[in-house]
């Protein structure tokens, strides 16, 4: 490594989008001949990505900034937390830039003024698929920034703006350009995936000489013919969905459909400014699995939000055990500074909260054993992670989105490789993961 380059020390904190952001930072730094490391010492200034969803998120990226500053001192703030830049400098006066998310030309420019680059024409080549913070075989892919939803519980929209949908040929470009650089498998990710293409009226774009229309339906359809494993994450319960559906049934994309439900009491749902009833939503997922028998749905929920009775949550858990979802995430509501549900009546006492949060949970833990158990003797495809010096193999099936989800531990994994498909009879499971053998 040449020392002479200036470096710089990057930590990336909070979701996927996030991380995204990181992503092209360092892919436009690298190629402009920086030195990146995951530390504080030995480099010339740390950037810190922040997350600003929740109070402890909000906690975790301020303690993160006081480490970088008392460690290193030239730090440069970014992220969500950022576009609250005056929180971020009341806490720290003397950091040396505050920008919000999806900011790489402000961040670009804090650098040069502190730390100019040096051109050296041997560091700045750049694999075809940027630089990328997760392993090589499967990559996030941000298809728009910003969200037009007004949740009650939520402040994304006035962190990151209005939704902007990304050019679809643009995206597909990207998505070859990882392919080709080795990746097997694509999320796709944005604050509301399933509105991609409203903001600008689903206009036509152009990949490959083809016109296609912005749209998520025709999205998922292009990404398809790509010859990957297609995972679509974040969406909305739009009745556009529906027609995802088909495609997961025909093989084109994962069947596997990330939808943040929140609630099941309508007064809830209603106070937290989401759609839906829980008996619409039960009869379509009952056609989702009639059109495609191994859908994976996935969940998150919040308890304890303002105003929820006991009878609220009840309706929760009865729609847990109707629904039957293969993955739930839980939270406990946090009060988040500047959302409109901090002024609601009848907060939940933190000690209720945290109580529903347990029982919900082990509601889903037991649902989650059943399901895992049937899948004993099935054979699957999955897609090996890393293996291990004693042979063991960490891989995910089409159920499995990576750090959210359950992995599938292979016994006989030494002839596998890390971003290999793989066929694997299942041996056994518990309440969210499965073992299994390499065929």
């Amino acid at each position: 490594m040449n020392h002479n380059n200036p470096s710089i020390g990057f930590v990336s904190l909070g979701c996927p989008k996030a991380l995204v952001d990181s992503e092209r930072i360092i892919t436009r730094l690298r190629s402009e001949g920086y030195e990146i490391r995951g530390s504080y010492e030995d480099v010339d200034i740390v950037v810190v990505n922040t997350c600003g969803f929740i109070e402890t998120a909000v906690e975790e990226s301020l303690d993160a900034i006081g480490e970088a500053l008392s460690e290193n001192g030239k730090v440069i703030v970014t992220g969500c937390l950022g576009a609250d830049a005056d929180k971020v400098k009341q806490a720290y006066p003397n950091v040396l830039a505050v920008t919000g998310p999806d900011a790489a030309d402000q961040v670009m420019d804090v650098i040069h003024q502190h730390l100019p680059p040096k051109h050296d024409p041997f560091t700045s080549l750049i694999p075809p698929g940027g630089i990328k913070l997760t392993p090589r075989h499967y990559a996030y892919l941000k298809i728009a920034e910003g969200c037009n939803q007004q949740c009650s519980f939520c402040i994304i929209p006035r962190l990151r703006g209005k939704l902007i949908s990304r050019p679809i040929g643009e995206i597909m470009t990207e998505a070859e350009n990882l392919v080709s650089a080795g990746v097997k498998e694509l999320l796709i990710i944005s604050q509301d995936t399933g509105a991609y293409g409203i903001d600008i009226k689903y206009r036509t774009g152009f990949w490959r000489g083809r016109p296609l229309k912005s749209r998520i339906t025709t999205l998922a359809q292009t990404l398809g013919t790509l010859g990957i494993w297609i995972r679509l994450h974040y969406l909305y319960p739009y009745p556009h969905l529906d027609q995802l559906v088909p495609m997961m049934a025909e093989g084109q994309i994962l069947p596997y459909l990330d939808i943040p439900l929140q609630h099941a009491s309508p007064s809830i749902l209603k106070a937290m400014r989401r759609p839906g009833s829980s008996e619409h939503l039960l009869q379509r997922i009952r056609q989702w699995r009639s059109i495609c028998p191994d859908i994976t749905l996935r969940s998150t929920f919040i308890v304890g939000f303002p105003g929820e009775t006991e009878d609220d949550f009840r309706r929760l858990l009865d729609f847990l055990w109707e629904a039957q979802l293969d993955r739930v995430g839980a939270f406990a509501y946090s009060p988040i500074e500047g959302a409109l549900a901090n002024t609601l009546s009848n907060p939940v006492p933190e000690e209720i909260k945290q109580q529903r949060l347990k029982e919900l949970m082990n509601v889903q833990e037991e649902i989650s054993t059943a399901k895992l158990a049937k899948k004993v003797g099935q054979t699957l495809t999955v897609l090996v992670d890393e293996v291990d010096p004693s042979g063991l193999a960490l891989a995910r099936s089409a159920a499995d989105a990576p750090e959210v989800d359950g992995l599938v531990y292979i016994e006989n994994g030494s002839n596998l490789s890390t971003g290999q498909f793989a066929k694997v009879a299942v041996t056994s499971s518990t309440s969210h993961d499965l073992r299994a053998e390499a065929l």
